[in-house]
């Protein structure tokens, strides 16, 4: 359906008044002589208007760039600030340790035990470890796994996201096995030597690989978050719990994303009995925060191994990690902002996100379609939605992706940057769902017209 000279036409339209309109970031770009691809991290470089937003101020649901400009913010930070730009509970704790003096100590505070214990109360892991980022727990959660059960490998899903572990990195080759992600850079090794990988819903593809027998554990997102929202089919994870268990592999969940699904993440929305849990990004509510859990039974296993060093030499720990003013904020955004009650309110608008999107599909008769995971929605150039995550790959459109994301960040709306996802805060209303359809809506209209 879409025209390709006219969607490079309005593209170039787009980006020229982008320019036009943020000649201090363009100025901020092009004098970044002493950063590595011009910015601080090189995702950043995912920019549709040739240069970056540079970022002044935010509060709540609002980001303001260094021209004045002030956007809706659907991105978020990619879900590190989930709860909102500096909430003020979280702002009041860090603002009190920070006076109170003593920022990193690699001493235990008592804020640490509540957070344990909440996020016990949430995702049911009876004992918790923290890090900085959920890249760091899910590389300590995957030595424990390989160090208990004595088998070298793990198990992921094509398309997945675990950060930048060098084990994920890894995706279903046109033969069914597994074959190095596109694009990985350094990989130590060749990564089918680390990791096995089968398709999400693909239930005999995982038995596939979990016959070989030396699989430590299935390290999965409870739905595919970074590649669209690829969501489990009925029965897909009873499957996956029943042959982790048959194949004697352990079962890990990263509800770094999927944390939108609920107060627990999908773990408790969905009633899924893991092994162990990672989370971060979201849980500091904006300071560098993460945790692993482990059940009752496999936190009793580790400690028993008097031939690990889990103290000092054994790779499970980090001198940051724990600071007390990462405990200090991750307490205050579980006890204070998204709690409970702030996820329903979250929920309700992305359904509304997801009906307005749903809306304009319809009426303009669009091959697309949308998916919502809890407080967070993201619409895909495929109808019906993908189930497997190099279906969803497939149906990427760079340019067409470009366009929808320059056109709504020069009308005020910010999307993730890497695909058509937006997340909902504590802050989002009705009115700023109501924006984005409107804007999102005048694209299409533009992009379809003749």
């Amino acid at each position: 359906m879409i025209d390709r000279h006219r969607l490079a036409e309005l593209t170039g339209r787009e980006r020229r008044a982008f320019a036009r309109t943020h000649p201090k970031s363009a100025a901020a770009y092009a004098n970044a002589a002493h950063l590595f691809g011009g910015v601080p991290m090189t995702w950043m470089n995912k920019k549709a208007g040739g240069f970056p937003v540079y970022f002044d101020h935010a509060r709540g649901n609002r980001l303001t760039d260094i021209d004045g400009h002030e956007y809706i913010d659907f991105a978020l930070g990619d879900t590190g600030a989930m709860a909102g730009h500096s909430p003020a509970a979280v702002v009041e704790a860090v603002t009190r340790r920070v006076t109170s003096g003593g920022l990193t100590t690699m001493l235990p505070t008592e804020d640490a035990e509540w957070v344990g214990a909440e996020l016990s109360r949430r995702f049911g892991m009876a004992e918790w470890s923290f890090a900085l980022t959920a890249t760091d727990a899910n590389r300590w959660a995957i030595r424990l796994v390989r160090a208990l059960s004595g088998k070298p490998k793990i198990l992921f899903h094509s398309y997945c996201y675990h950060g930048s572990v060098d084990e994920s990195l890894i995706v279903v080759g046109a033969t069914d096995e597994g074959v190095s992600r596109p694009g990985n850079v350094g990989a130590p090794t060749d990564v089918t030597v680390t990791s096995r990988v089968a398709e999400f819903n693909d239930i005999e593809g995982l038995e596939r690989q979990l016959a070989h027998g030396d699989v430590a554990a299935v390290l999965i997102e409870p739905a595919l978050t970074n590649i669209g929202i690829v969501l489990p089919e009925p029965g897909y994870h009873d499957a996956v719990r029943r042959l982790c268990r048959e194949y004697g592999a352990l079962l890990i969940i990263d509800e770094t994303h999927t944390f939108s699904a609920g107060p627990g993440g999908a773990t408790r929305a969905w009633g899924l009995e893991p092994d162990i849990v990672v989370i971060g990004k979201a849980i500091g509510g904006g300071i560098p925060s993460a945790a692993y859990g482990l059940s009752a039974e496999l936190a009793e296993q580790a400690l028993a191994r008097t031939d690990l060093d889990l103290i000092d030499m054994g790779g499970v720990g980090g001198t940051l990690a724990g600071n007390p003013l990462s405990i200090a904020a991750t307490r205050a955004t579980l006890e204070h902002v998204l709690t409970d009650a702030a996820f329903d309110g979250m929920i309700a608008a992305a359904s509304r996100f997801t009906a307005g999107i749903q809306r304009v599909i319809d009426e303009y008769r669009l091959p697309w379609a949308i998916n919502q995971l809890g407080a967070r929605a993201e619409y895909r150039f495929a109808s019906p939605y993908p189930r497997t995550g190099t279906e969803a790959h497939a149906a990427a459109d760079p340019e067409l992706e470009d366009f929808l994301h320059l056109y709504l960040a020069n009308r005020g709306i910010l999307l993730t940057p890497f695909h058509n996802m937006a997340l909902m805060s504590p802050q989002t209303s009705a009115a700023d769902v109501e924006a984005h359809l409107d804007v999102f809506e005048g694209a299409v209209s533009e992009l379809l017209s003749r």
